[in-house]
């Protein structure tokens, strides 16, 4: 169980860092950008709903941060369930 454990906490880890990665390609590269493109269809399924519930602030897209602190949380709540199981 323990390497099911360690396996998830590996992919949420890098969904988060994916996710700030994007962000910050965002201000720095062209949205044509290719890399910037295969980046963005990781994370934009991602973050569509949250945009819907987030809006901006004066220009400013919390929707990263947002999505950032969800991929946290559970996975906190994945590895509390599995370390329950066991």
């Amino acid at each position: 169980m323990n390497l099911l454990i360690t396996i998830i906490n590996s992919i949420f880890k890098v969904l988060v860092i994916v996710v700030f990665i994007y962000t910050l390609l965002g201000y720095f590269l062209d949205s044509r950008n290719p890399i910037f493109q295969i980046v963005g269809q990781v994370v934009e399924p991602m973050m569509i709903p949250i945009r819907k519930f987030v809006p901006n602030f004066g220009g400013l897209d919390f929707s990263p941060l947002v999505l950032m602190l969800l991929l946290q949380f559970l996975n906190m709540i994945i590895v509390a369930i599995l370390r329950g199981i066991t």
